[in-house]
């Protein structure tokens, strides 16, 4: 994967929980796990047909640098947006380059 690539920064967060700070309160809400530099591709006009007729919500993908431990609990963040973690997808020769995300537009919850 080259550098030139990564151009967009992305927060991955993990679902945990938060202190409202206001009445200090915990409850639910999201924990960042890392802020990483990505590859951004949002889905091709036939790739988003094909997803449309498997019932898949998947927009997109994203690509990382290999990171241990994503999984598709976790969420990302990227401009405000949120995109929820579809699947992991490890590289095809070790396994252990890249990771590719593909995500589904996520609703922002407002944490």
């Amino acid at each position: 994967m080259r550098a030139g690539q990564l151009r967009h920064r992305i927060t991955i967060e993990k679902p945990g929980q938060t202190q409202d700070p206001e009445t200090g309160e915990m409850g639910p809400g999201w924990e960042v796990v890392a802020t990483v530099w990505a590859a951004k591709r949002p889905s091709s006009a036939r790739e988003f047909k094909q997803s449309q007729a498997g019932q898949s919500e998947v927009t997109g993908e994203f690509q990382i640098r290999y990171r241990p431990g994503i999984d598709a609990t976790m969420r990302i963040v990227h401009k405000g947006q949120i995109f929820n973690i579809e699947g992991v997808l490890p590289d095809d020769r070790s396994g252990r380059e890249h990771l590719t995300l593909p995500y589904s537009e996520g609703v922002n919850d407002g944490s």
